[in-house]
C-alpha cells in the first residue's frame, strides 16, 4: 500500500487546536515528506505543538511551509526547530513573511554557521547543512539585509537558489549582492525581480556574472 508523502492544507482556517491534532499524528509519521500549512491561523501554541511533534520526525520531512500565519515568521519557523537535526531539509520558503533587514541578518548569521543566537530563525538555520533553496521574496529587505546575505554567499557551499523578488533592494543592495555572487561557487539562480535596481546596480551584477567562479544563471 502506498504511503502518504504530501499533505497540503494551504489557505484553510486551521488554528492552534487543529494543529494540535496534526501534531499528534506527526509524532508517529514516517512517510510524510511535504507539509504545507501556509495561510492559516496558526499562533504561538500551534507553533509549539509542531515543534514538539517534529522532534520525533527527523528522517523523512524535507519541506515545511508555514508562511502567512498569525504567529509571524519567527514563530512560524520556530516550529521548524523540531527538525533542526534533520540533515535532509533542502527547501525553506519564507516568502511574504515581512522579514526586514534584522531578519535577514539572523538568517545570514545562521547560514554562516558560526553564530548562535536565541532567535528562533537563527537556531533553526544553525543546524541545517543541506539547505539548497531559500525563498525570501516579498519581504522588506533593503541594502543592509542584502549586505548580510552577500557576506554569507561568499562562503556558503550549499545554496543553489536564492529568491529575493519584490523587496526593496536598490543599487547599493545590488552592489553588495554582486560581491557575494562573484565569489560563490554553488549558486545557480538568484531572483531579483521587482526590486528598484537601476543602471548602477545592473553594472555591478553584470561584473559579478563576468567574474563569477561557479554560478551559471542570474535572473
Amino acid at each position: 500500500m502506498q504511503k502518504l508523502t504530501t499533505l497540503a492544507l494551504k489557505r484553510n482556517r486551521l488554528g492552534d487546536e487543529a494543529i494540535q491534532y496534526i501534531a499528534e499524528e506527526l509524532r508517529q509519521n514516517s512517510t510524510l515528506k511535504l507539509l504545507d500549512l501556509r495561510d492559516n491561523r496558526i499562533g504561538e501554541k500551534g507553533a509549539q505543538y509542531l515543534a514538539e511533534a517534529l522532534r520525533n520526525n527527523t528522517q523523512t520531512l524535507t519541506k515545511l511551509e508555514l508562511q502567512k500565519n498569525n504567529s509571524g515568521y519567527c514563530s512560524a519557523v520556530g516550529a521548524a526547530i523540531g527538525i533542526r537535526n534533520d540533515k535532509s531539509l533542502i527547501t525553506l520558503d519564507l516568502s511574504g513573511e515581512g522579514i526586514d533587514d534584522n531578519g535577514a541578518q539572523y538568517i545570514a548569521d545562521a547560514l554562516r554557521n558560526n553564530t548562535v543566537s536565541h532567535d528562533a530563525l537563527s537556531a533553526f538555520f544553525l543546524f541545517i547543512t543541506t539547505l539548497t533553496i531559500l525563498d525570501l521574496s516579498g519581504q522588506e529587505i533593503n541594502h543592509k539585509g542584502a549586505e548580510h546575505l552577500a557576506n554569507v554567499l561568499q562562503n556558503n557551499k550549499t545554496l543553489t537558489t536564492l529568491g529575493l523578488r519584490d523587496n526593496n533592494i536598490g543599487d547599493v543592495g545590488a552592489q553588495h549582492l554582486a560581491s557575494g555572487i562573484r565569489n560563490n561557487t554553488t549558486l545557480c539562480t538568484v531572483d531579483l525581480s521587482f526590486n528598484p535596481i537601476g543602471n548602477e546596480g545592473i553594472q555591478h551584477l553584470a561584473d559579478a556574472l563576468r567574474n563569477n567562479k561557479g554560478s551559471d544563471d542570474e535572473e
